[in-house]
């Protein structure tokens, strides 16, 4: 049995393609892994705060030496942290928002990158302390022309952020699965969506295999 962390990013509650991706690859991974614990957050529904200056200085304050107030301004960190430390599989569902992830996502992301919580530096370099995590990421792009090699694959600073973010913590085993061109002609959204739902097959198969290896 694996713990799934699930984040939900759009501010759209209906008719938002990254949620709606998002349920069709949890409901093809839970077919095949009835078993498997979903931890939801969402984003939208319960908007996280921007870290404050008293919560920098509480990332960079050793545990012996943390207030009180330097432990209430990281208590949220802690819990988010604690969170995706429990869980085996993060799945993330990201609406492309202005060329880049949404402010929502962005809040969670200063959350838990924290140094020695979710990475280290000692000095020289530094190294992710989240190994042996999978990461799925599932991507809705309004306009079309970002997937291979498109006219607009210069502008997509989702994909290659979370990529280099999510293995700067030590995540390497990362799964983009893509929608562009959600607001197309509804021939055309049905056509993407029909790759898209190929890729979450195939992605879930290949779990599966892993699963059964």
């Amino acid at each position: 049995m694996s713990r799934i962390l699930r984040i939900d990013t759009s501010s759209r509650t209906d008719g938002s393609f990254s949620r709606d991706l998002t349920d069709a690859f949890m409901e093809k991974w839970l077919q095949r892994r009835p078993n498997d614990q979903v931890v939801v957050r969402d984003l939208a529904a319960a908007p996280l705060p921007h870290i404050a200056d008293v919560t920098i200085k509480g990332y960079y304050t050793p545990a012996d030496q943390m207030d009180a107030s330097l432990r209430a301004a990281t208590a949220l960190s802690d819990l988010l942290i604690h969170e995706l430390r429990a869980a085996d599989i993060l799945v993330l569902s990201v609406p492309m928002y202005n060329f880049s992830i949404p402010s929502a996502l962005k809040a969670w992301i200063d959350q838990i990158v924290r140094i020695g919580h979710t990475f280290s530096y000692d000095g020289k370099g530094f190294n992710g302390l989240l190994p042996g995590k999978r990461a799925y990421v599932l991507i809705a792009y309004g306009a079309g022309g970002y997937l291979d090699g498109g006219p607009f694959a210069g502008a997509d600073f989702v994909q290659p952020y979370l990529k280099f973010l999510l293995n700067f913590l030590g995540i390497a085993d990362v799964t983009f699965i893509p929608i562009e061109a959600t607001t197309a002609d509804p021939a055309t959204i049905a056509a993407n969506a029909r790759k898209a739902r190929a890729l979450i097959d195939a992605a879930v198969a290949a779990a599966s295999l892993r699963a059964a290896a």
